[in-house]
């Protein structure tokens, strides 16, 4: 598919998580079967944009093409001056949040709290698409929201034709509202409503963790792509998965304990790069967090990450663990009581 003139190789996104999706991890992702990759949200407000962690986030050295980058804010002309800024800074497509339910986003009427105001959703929009398309007439701008409010004000078809109406390439659904958070399960009517009703280009986000799932979402909702987040953390290499259902109608193996540790060795190592010993020995917790987690003696060895001091020693101890691993078995298994 295409997002403006930019050619994806196939249906499989990375949904922007804040915290999560750096560089490392964003080309990371693409190596292991994604096609596309959203940065983390960076804020429209001017007296942030360089800040040390906005110019961090907006970061794309050597990335693989095409380089989204996703902003946020709630007033139309900060918002599109955002825009071209990033656009300066190397942006090849512009993603507007209006889906993040987190209260410092939406306390601030950004996110997805600006789903309750659809004249401000479309000034907003329009203003972004025109500001950048005098200057920037290639650049796509897309739109991430989710199914309305709440779950008695479900408003994403309305949000959906003003979005096409105001020229956005490209729309994203997560199939919660704002109110649920991430609880409950992800619901892909809307987004089957949606996708019947506009021309743009339609992606599913929500709940997809598993090549099978992406598969019937695809075919339930008629998207044309499908957006992965927290199904990915630890586990990257579900996008080739998917990738080979979705070709082959087939599995792939699972990956190997030893091929494991070489992804999260070399994770690690340019996830050092990016952030310096202090941010990223601290910052890497997480994803040696949900690397492990279900593995055998993972909550010991979870443990231990806290109390390492050093890249160095971390990225031993990670070496170590994975090891003793594969002196049970060669692939990895997952255990019930994790």
């Amino acid at each position: 598919m295409f997002i403006g003139k930019h050619f994806l190789p196939n249906q499989l996104f990375v949904a922007p998580m804040a915290g999560v999706t750096d560089r490392p991890f964003r080309q990371l992702c693409k190596r292991l079967g994604a096609s596309y990759a959203v940065s983390e949200m960076i804020a429209s407000n001017a007296m942030l944009w360089n800040s040390e962690k906005t110019l961090r986030r907006a970061n794309h050295d050597g990335e693989v093409d095409p380089i989204a980058v996703q902003i946020a804010g709630a007033d139309p002309v900060m918002m599109a001056n955002a825009a071209l800024l990033n656009i300066d800074r190397g942006a090849q497509i512009i993603d507007i949040n209006m889906g993040c339910p987190a209260k410092k986003v939406c306390n601030v009427a950004s996110g997805s709290a600006l789903l309750k105001n659809e004249l401000l959703v479309g000034q907003i929009l329009q203003s972004i698409v025109e500001h950048c398309h005098i200057h920037h007439a290639d650049v796509p701008i897309t739109l991430k929201i989710r199914t309305g409010w709440d779950r008695d004000h479900k408003n994403a078809l309305t949000i959906a034709k003003i979005a096409q109406d105001c020229g956005i390439s490209m729309l994203t659904i997560h199939g919660r509202t704002k109110a649920d958070l991430y609880h409950g399960e992800a619901e892909y009517e809307t987004i089957t409503a949606v996708k019947a009703s506009i021309q743009i280009p339609v992606v599913a986000n929500g709940d997809i963790n598993s090549p099978e799932k992406a598969k019937y979402v695809l075919e339930t909702t008629g998207a044309d792509a499908v957006m992965i987040g927290r199904a990915a953390q630890g586990r990257p290499w579900i996008f080739r998965e998917i990738a080979h259902y979705l070709k082959t109608g087939g599995y792939l193996p699972p990956p190997t304990v030893a091929e494991i540790s070489t992804i999260m060795k070399e994770h690690l190592l340019e996830h050092y790069q990016f952030y310096g010993e202090y941010i990223g020995l601290r910052s890497a917790r997480k994803h040696i967090g949900w690397y492990c987690k279900g593995l055998r003696n993972s909550h010991h060895f979870r443990q231990q990450m806290n109390t390492i001091d050093s890249c160095e020693e971390q990225l031993q101890a990670v070496e170590n663990y994975f090891d003793q691993l594969g002196q049970f078995s060669e692939h990895i298994e997952y255990l019930e009581a994790a």
